[in-house]
């Protein structure tokens, strides 16, 4: 593509809505393994109308960045993390493991392909979505035995389009995103579809996501949307931060990890637990609780604003950003883009 239209197509990048030039591609097939990978032009796919993924809904995904570097060259966050919570969530659908080296190789040989799509400014990166989906054309409810692996990539900046603006939730108690022994902790596509109803209602009440709760007793808090929430509470002169513990139905979040991680290099303690609904509402009239925010590979950290559902609504910091998201905020991409001492080894150079 020539320079000028790839800069037109560059500006005011929102998510999700540009895709760079090229893909890569790796075929399964059950007693052969995966075959050679193919770097090609981005293009549409084609499936049989009996492709085990349109019936028996055999499909997972992941996402992570690639950033631009203070001397000009590229580094991905974590993917081998990506790819690990990728094979995990292929062993829970009866999907065959992609080998991590091989996950991480096919998203270098990509980013080389396509590294004049990777931005240069401060919080915009190239997106990368992996995905597999069962390609067999056979009906019956089993295990497909053919597969197809796909990357791109999509030039990204804010994913949502207020910014980082705190979010107004709602809070679902009529839907669950996941229930116990089900598929909550893999990323697979119907976890996705079987959220929008909910979301839809968000949307309907003037909220921007929705925040699902557990699916027993509906009362604990359990994540928001697609990404994992985190909940800032006074202590002393510091702050504790905490976020919802994984019990199988949470997405364990790459992002969420690397949270934990680095809110401990801040003098910050940080934990897990489990947080309900009504401990939510007296530590905000309290005031201990002082912010929350959400957090993922796609909005990085965004802040919680006010929370609304069937009955009333609460507001979190006055409606008002705070400051320990944007600190941790400010430290993660500090990391990422290569301006802050990368001293747990999380970015993986790619040029």
């Amino acid at each position: 593509m020539p320079a000028v239209e790839r800069a037109k197509l560059m500006k005011d990048l929102g998510f999700g809505r540009v895709f760079t030039e090229h893909m890569v591609t790796i075929r399964y097939r059950a007693g052969e393994g995966w075959g050679q990978g193919l770097l090609s032009p981005y293009a549409p796919i084609s499936l049989d109308p009996a492709a085990s993924v349109l019936h028996y809904g055999q499909a997972i995904f992941e996402g992570f960045k690639a950033y631009r570097q203070p001397d000009g060259g590229i580094a991905t966050f974590r993917p081998a993390a990506n790819a690990q919570r990728f094979n995990n969530s292929a062993a829970r659908l009866a999907m065959p493991a992609l080998p991590i080296e091989r996950f991480v190789e096919a998203a270098d040989i990509l980013i080389r392909q396509e590294q004049e799509w990777v931005p240069p400014n401060p919080g915009e990166s190239l997106y990368l979505r992996p995905l597999m989906i069962a390609t067999e054309a056979a009906l019956g409810v089993r295990p497909a035995k053919e597969y197809l692996f796909l990357l791109f990539g999509s030039p990204s900046g804010a994913y949502f389009a207020q910014g980082v603006k705190p979010l107004t939730v709602w809070l679902s108690k009529e839907y669950v995103r996941a229930a116990p022994g089900g598929t909550g902790e893999a990323k697979c596509a119907g976890n996705y579809a079987a959220s929008l109803i909910a979301q839809q209602q968000a949307l309907d009440a003037g909220c921007q996501q929705v925040v699902w709760l557990d699916s027993v007793h509906k009362r604990f808090v359990e994540e928001m949307g697609g990404m994992n929430l985190f909940f800032v509470y006074r202590d002393g002169d510091s702050s504790r931060i905490v976020t919802p513990k994984l019990t199988g139905t949470l997405l364990p979040g790459i992002t969420r990890d690397s949270l934990l991680t680095i809110a401990g290099d801040l003098g910050y303690i940080a934990e897990e637990a489990t947080i309900g609904i009504d401990d939510w509402e007296r530590d905000l009239k309290s005031g201990v609780l002082t912010e929350v925010f959400a957090c993922g590979t796609a909005a990085v950290i965004t802040p919680v604003g006010e929370v609304k559902f069937d009955g009333g609504s609460w507001l979190v910091n006055g409606g008002q950003s705070g400051p320990v998201a944007q600190r941790l905020r400010d430290a993660l991409l500090a990391v990422q883009h290569g301006t802050a001492p990368d001293v747990h080894g999380f970015m993986h150079r790619v040029l």
